[in-house]
C-alpha cells in the first residue's frame, strides 16, 4: 500500500476536485456537516477507526470533540499522518478540503484556524486491527469506551467477504459507548482498488447489507444515504460504483 499513490487517485483532481456539485468530495463532507451540524453528535472522545492516509474526515468533527484518536493498522498511514499533524516538508496538502467545510459550515472560521483545531485535538495516533476483539489491543493509550467513532473506506477495504465485515463492525462497536454515535463512509459495490502497485480486494456491499449489519451490531440507524460514481469520476483507480454515509447509534444495553 502506498500512501501518496492512493491519496493521489482519491484525493487529487478529478475526485478531489471540490468545485463540482456533483463530486464525491463535496458530497461526503456535506454527510459530515451536516450530521455534526445536528448538534446531537458530541461530546469529549471520538476514536477515527482505520483512519488511512487521510484528516478530511475529521474537518467537521474536531469542533465537537477534544480529544481525538487516529489509528490504522499499517505504519505508513501513520506516519503520513504525523506529516499534516506536524506540519513537515511532504505532507498532503489538505487545504482545499479544510476550505470547502468551512464554506459549507459557515461559521465564519479561517481555513487555518479549522486545521490548526484539528491538530490540537489529534491527541495520538495509534495502531490497530479491527480484526482483533480488541481492536487497539490491551491496555489501550486511547480513553474508552469513546463518545463517538468515525470510520472511512476502512471495514470494507480489510474485510475479504461479509461474515468478516459484520465481525470487524462489532469489534469496533466494543469501543463505543451505549448511546454513542457512529458515522460510517464506505464504498458500495467495490471489489478492487489501487495504491501504486498493490491491486488491492474489497468486499462489495450494497445498501441494504450495510444497513443489516449496523442492525446486527446493535446499532439504530439513524440516517443512510448513497451516492452514485458519475461516469467521470470511475477513473480506472478501482470499480466503486457508489459511496454509502451511515450515521448509527449504539442502543443501550448493547
Amino acid at each position: 500500500f502506498e500512501p501518496g499513490a492512493y491519496l493521489r487517485n482519491n484525493y487529487a483532481p478529478p475526485r478531489g476536485d471540490l468545485r463540482a456539485a456533483d463530486g464525491v468530495g463535496p458530497w461526503k463532507l456535506r454527510c459530515l456537516a451536516q450530521t455534526f451540524a445536528t448538534g446531537e453528535v458530541s461530546g469529549h472522545t471520538l476514536i477515527d477507526i482505520g483512519s488511512g492516509p487521510t484528516v478530511y474526515q475529521l474537518l467537521s468533527a474536531c469542533a465537537h470533540f477534544e480529544d481525538i484518536t487516529m489509528t490504522d493498522f499499517l505504519e505508513v498511514n501513520r506516519q503520513e499522518l504525523g506529516l499534516w499533524l506536524r506540519e513537515e516538508p511532504g505532507a498532503f496538502d489538505w487545504s482545499g478540503y479544510s476550505r470547502h467545510v468551512c464554506l459549507i459550515e459557515d461559521k465564519g472560521e479561517s481555513w487555518q484556524e479549522k486545521e490548526r483545531q484539528l491538530r490540537v485535538r489529534v491527541k495520538r495516533v495509534l495502531p490497530i486491527d479491527v480484526h482483533q476483539p480488541q481492536p487497539l489491543g490491551a491496555g489501550s493509550l486511547a480513553p474508552l469506551p469513546a463518545d463517538a467513532l468515525v470510520s472511512t473506506f476502512c471495514l470494507e477495504a480489510v474485510s475479504p467477504d461479509l461474515a468478516s465485515f459484520q465481525r470487524a463492525l462489532d469489534h469496533i462497536t466494543t469501543l463505543l459507548r451505549p448511546g454513542g454515535h457512529l458515522l460510517l463512509i464506505g464504498a458500495l459495490e467495490e471489489s478492487w482498488y489501487l495504491a501504486g502497485e498493490a491491486r488491492l480486494a474489497v468486499v462489495p456491499l450494497c445498501e441494504e447489507e450495510v444497513r443489516e449489519a449496523l442492525v446486527r451490531s446493535g446499532y439504530k440507524v439513524r440516517d443512510l444515504r448513497t451516492y452514485t460514481m458519475p461516469a467521470y469520476l470511475r477513473t480506472g483507480v478501482d470499480d466503486v460504483k457508489g459511496i454509502f454515509f451511515a450515521w448509527a447509534q449504539k442502543k443501550v444495553g448493547v
